[in-house]
């Protein structure tokens, strides 16, 4: 190659390689380095989607329950593991029918557009409040979870179904036993 044609790819060849960088920095931004979900931000663009060609789409709102608790008994690093074990669990539960992500500390929130596994909400309830073994002990987990249907929604937008899933987890953190999950649903 002469020196001329090496000259001026040189800087296309740095424009291709920071382009490259800046791609991957932003989908790192997009997702939560403990839990691999995705963040706020990359959840409500996949959420937005949804929510637009699923009618009957259900978003869920989710807390882990005394969760300052288990980290003062049991050490952040349960915390840590605790969070990862809740990630994990509700993307096996989603599959292929939606998205979890992780709004920040103990807060989590999926979209499924498959009504199926929407009408499954006891079995990831049952599944989020199993114990996690954890340094030779099971650490106790509990998630209240909220849920809103889009259907049931007068306006179907994320954020009222958002809003919704969130009266409706905190109206499960009141009930006796938690566990379940509570729905805008009638």
């Amino acid at each position: 190659m002469d020196t001329q044609a090496l000259a001026l790819s040189l800087p296309l060849i740095g424009w291709a390689a920071h382009s490259g960088l800046l791609v991957r920095r932003l989908a790192a931004a997009r997702r939560d380095p403990l839990t691999g979900l995705r963040t706020r931000a990359g959840w409500t663009a996949v959420a937005e989607r949804i929510v637009r060609h699923h009618r009957d789409a259900v978003v869920l709102l989710l807390d882990l329950d005394d969760f300052k608790n288990l980290n003062d008994s049991y050490g952040h690093a349960a915390g840590d593991a605790a969070l990862a074990a809740t990630a994990a669990r509700l993307a096996a539960w989603c599959d292929r029918h939606g998205i979890a992500g992780r709004l920040g500390g103990d807060e989590f929130v999926v979209v499924v557009r498959d009504t199926d596994r929407a009408a499954e909400l006891d079995v990831l309830a049952h599944s989020l409040n199993e114990p996690l073994p954890y340094g030779g002990r099971l650490l106790p987990l509990s998630v209240s979870v909220g849920a809103c249907r889009l259907a049931d929604l007068t306006t179907r937008n994320l954020s009222d179904a958002l809003a919704a899933a969130d009266a409706a987890m905190y109206a499960a953190k009141g009930t006796v036993g938690r566990r379940g999950p509570r729905s805008t649903a009638h």
